[in-house]
């Protein structure tokens, strides 16, 4: 079972507000094909080329070349124009530290400033829609896709609940992995150092997904009781996780 549609409904009223949506587009599709590998480093990134693909005109593919190059994932040079970066394991631990310490921050804000009866609604049925999911039992590449897109607009939902758009434009500088599914197998710069057996999808949902849904509903409910520290504290060590789990299945 998928939730396309459902999942739609949260994601168009989910957009950065302050980035055009041809942009956004263009950054988003880039960045993902930048930390799956598909553009390897090295790559040289022309704005006529990806306007022509991408269908779009080359201002937003201008627009979205120099947001890469502010983040890191790409590089720019006179004679050369942008070129793709390489990554390594350590920069993507790197970035889900900075990113929980932002994220944390970003839940304790959205507290203070008080969350709306429609946003807390949404931020509620996305918990619940991610738990449904999972007690069905089973696992497999689609249903992990739909669990990391809930799982996205979760934490997409509470940074624009923080009312801070220097926080959210930070976060999603440190965004060097993918978000839409296991990094540890759909990250090159994590994947090459991650046993084969650890990177299969199981039949049933692993523990550590089953760890991320627990941990969004005690987030979920230290905000709904106006508690700001223990919302940020839940939210900074959820983060940080991710990081200890690949941390540990991969080999240096």
């Amino acid at each position: 079972m998928t939730g396309d549609g459902w999942l739609a409904s949260f994601g168009a009223a989910s957009t950065e507000p302050y980035t055009e949506p041809a942009t956004y587009t263009v950054l988003t599709h880039l960045r993902e094909q930048i930390v799956q590998g598909r553009l390897p480093p090295g790559s040289r990134l022309r704005a006529e080329a990806l306007a022509t693909e991408m269908n779009v005109s080359r201002t937003p593919v201008r627009s979205a070349l120099a947001v890469l190059s502010a983040e890191g994932l790409v590089s720019y040079g006179v004679n050369r124009g942008y070129t793709v970066q390489s990554m390594r394991l350590s920069d993507i631990l790197d970035s889900i530290d900075v990113r929980a310490q932002l994220e944390g921050l970003g839940c304790r804000l959205s507290v203070e400033m008080g969350w709306s009866a429609e946003a807390l609604s949404e931020i509620e049925a996305l918990v619940a829609r991610g738990g449904a999911l999972l007690a069905e039992g089973r696992w497999s590449e689609a249903i992990e896709r739909d669990w990391y897109a809930i799982n996205r607009l979760f934490h997409r939902g509470i940074q624009l609940a923080s009312q801070n758009t220097v926080l959210r434009s930070a976060i999603r500088m440190t965004l060097l992995y993918p978000l839409f599914g296991d990094p540890a197998r759909l990250c090159p710069a994590v994947a090459d150092h991650v046993p084969l057996r650890l990177r299969e999808v199981p039949p049933t949902p692993p523990d550590f997904i089953l760890t991320s849904q627990a941990e969004h509903e005690e987030i979920l409910e230290a905000i709904r009781r106006g508690d700001s520290g223990a919302a940020g504290d839940l939210m900074r060590e959820h983060v940080l996780r991710t990081k200890a789990r690949l941390h540990s299945i991969a080999t240096r």
